[in-house]
């Protein structure tokens, strides 16, 4: 599964050499815009039901759990593709979500199928399926990078990376879909799914609204801090975020779906699972730290050579983000801890700070009409934010090795 992460990353990153030098930073600010709003509204479309596949004690429990989000997620895509109708016909698309135009109505299908997706992955990894997750993860990325250089190159900036990013998940979708035969899921009905569903409702009552707002704080730059700034500041914060902080999460997310089914079956039967996860952290995190020294001294005059002149400046806001990414790539694949051990309730609090303490930086930078300082403030905090969960989550291993002794 980190195989194909890796591989999936490797073909967007190569992708943006040709990218970047075909789109322009005001380009890439709209499309960040546009994705911002995704991140959040996925979390709607499936109240992250998806977590409970893997939790599950049953593989019928999963089908049904499984069954209902996809339900879920396709009705919430249709009713949000209906009110982007309303809106953007009688032109009252709010801020700069009104540069996107009829684009906007491309926001229902990419958020139908990234729902689809993280579902699907679930199953797959609840029945070990891990190639099928990483050849997705590649024909996602892959047919997603090939759409956006073809749109580019034919002038269809506006449009290219937004309709390039709907079509690669549509296409890891299709791979998804094409091997769900293989699972060999039992059939359920429509009763048996809803009350899996209500005996899971944990998800969607606490896990859901902290992975809510800790989507909205994570996005508040884009969807706030764009409000008073030029797109192409917000284009270059966006790419740095890209280099930075989407590898971090799309390898983190690798190892939390693995680290979660196999952590989760070590609880259950009441072994030791500390050990595992030490290593693991420490493992992670000096590898971080040596590539973030490089980075430090290096990202400036990279993104300038790499990517032309119009980059420039890039490489301050890769600086800011280093140390959220150290801190975050040791803390993120662990969030399933919460919800092995039921402790949700507590880290909706956490995040619920965090989201304070982000709209209060990017507050501070409004005011002081500094982007840099902004991003600078925002970072810190979220950097703090991963330090402390990262504790929080060791110290609940640390009750359940008590219990195992």
């Amino acid at each position: 599964m980190l195989s194909g992460s890796l591989v999936a990353q490797v073909v967007s990153l190569v992708a943006y050499f040709v990218l970047l030098r075909i789109y322009t930073p005001a380009d890439f600010g709209l499309f960040t815009i546009f994705y911002s709003y995704i991140e959040v509204l996925i979390i709607a479309s499936t109240c992250k039901y998806e977590m409970a596949v893997v939790a599950v004690d049953t593989d019928r429990e999963a089908a049904s759990v499984s069954r209902f989000a996809l339900r879920l997620n396709t009705i919430v895509s249709l009713m949000l593709l209906a009110l982007l109708i309303v809106l953007t016909i009688f032109g009252w698309l709010p801020g700069k979500f009104a540069q996107l135009g009829w684009l906007a109505l491309l926001i229902a299908p990419m958020v139908f199928f990234c729902g689809n997706n993280r579902v699907y992955s679930a199953l797959y990894n609840r029945c070990h399926r891990y190639r099928a997750i990483a050849t997705s993860d590649v024909v996602g990325a892959g047919s997603g990078a090939l759409v956006k250089t073809v749109l580019g190159l034919l002038g269809i900036h506006s449009s290219g990376l937004p309709v390039g990013a709907v079509l690669g998940q549509a296409a890891a979708n299709i791979n998804y879909r094409l091997g769900m035969k293989r699972l060999d899921l039992p059939d359920t009905d429509i009763a048996e799914q809803r009350c899996v569903a209500r005996s899971q409702r944990n998800y969607p009552r606490y896990v859901a609204p902290k992975d809510f707002i800790s989507s909205l704080s994570s996005n508040l730059p884009f969807i706030w801090l764009a409000l008073y700034f030029d797109n192409a500041f917000v284009g270059l914060f966006g790419i740095a975020i890209t280099f930075i902080m989407q590898p971090c999460k799309l390898i983190s997310g690798a190892f939390e779906r693995v680290l979660y089914a196999r952590i989760a079956e070590a609880v259950r039967e009441g072994r030791s699972v500390w050990h595992q996860l030490v290593n693991f952290v420490l493992s992670v995190e000096v590898v971080a730290v040596v590539v973030a020294l490089l980075l430090w001294f290096f990202a400036e005059p990279l993104f300038s050579i790499c990517f032309g002149g119009r980059w420039a400046g890039c490489g301050e806001y890769v600086r800011a983000l280093l140390p959220w990414a150290v801190a975050a790539v040791g803390s993120q694949p662990l969030m399933f801890v919460p919800n092995i051990f039921g402790t949700q309730r507590t880290e909706f609090f956490i995040y619920l700070v965090q989201l304070a303490m982000r709209i209060g930086s990017i507050a501070l930078g409004i005011i002081k009409g500094d982007f840099l300082l902004a991003v600078r403030l925002f970072a810190a905090v979220s950097a703090m934010t991963s330090l402390v969960l990262l504790v929080w989550y060791m110290m609940q291993i640390v009750r359940h090795e008590r219990e195992v002794r």
